[in-house]
């Protein structure tokens, strides 16, 4: 049995997160708990950690700090190799530093900032649908998705400054932006996977039977 932990410091779309990791194992052929926790302890002993978040880059390192020994928790445990999920402002988080309002040190797991997108001439925030760009078969998590699947995404803010290396897909919006990224057994979607019907329960499931 695939225990999931949801970490709860009170941001994101929870109930729709653990939802959609629900269906993911149900079609993986996983037998999977999710558990929606403030409990680091948890977090600590769970298989797989997603972390949601929305909102500002800040509110959420503060939120996450306020609940005592979450953070401390979840590098423990993806130190032991337990896979990890970012999604939105949680794969913004795995960033070196946020730099929305003010500077706010992040987990420094990849490299670069986040920073406002420079999206000329176009809307911000970047809402609704938009196709992604890989090299199929580049990746696990990305296994029976194609090019331009689309996703749902929600942000003025993404990183920049990253390295290539750690961008496995990237969709347009005024220029390219990281929509993937992974880092060892740690990866984050900036598109919210849970929102994105289809293509995200996909996703969702090779991360539940990725093994890095």
């Amino acid at each position: 049995m695939m225990h999931i932990a949801v970490v709860d410091y009170g941001s994101g779309n929870l109930a729709s997160a653990s939802r959609a990791l629900a269906l993911a194992a149900e079609r993986a052929g996983i037998e999977a708990t999710i558990s929606v926790t403030a409990d680091p302890s948890v977090v600590s002993e769970a298989d797989r950690i997603v972390l949601p978040g929305q909102g500002a880059f800040a509110d959420c390192v503060a939120g996450l700090a306020a609940v005592a020994g979450m953070r401390e928790a979840i590098e423990t445990a993806i130190g032991r190799g337990t896979p990890f999920l970012g999604i939105c402002v949680g794969m913004q988080l795995m960033a070196e530093r946020g730099l929305e309002h003010t500077v706010t040190p992040g987990f420094g797991w990849i490299k670069g900032d986040v920073a406002e997108m420079p999206a000329p001439g176009l809307r911000l925030p970047q809402m609704g649908w938009n196709g992604l760009d890989f090299i199929p078969g580049s990746h696990p998590l990305l296994d029976g998705l194609q090019p331009d699947d689309h996703v749902y995404f929600v942000h003025s803010y993404a990183l920049v400054h990253g390295v290539p290396a750690e961008t496995i897909a990237t969709t347009e919006y005024g220029g390219s932006v990281p929509a993937i990224v992974v880092a060892g057994n740690r990866a984050g979607t900036q598109f919210h996977v849970e929102k994105s019907q289809d293509v995200g329960i996909r996703l969702l499931s090779n991360f539940l039977r990725w093994v890095p």
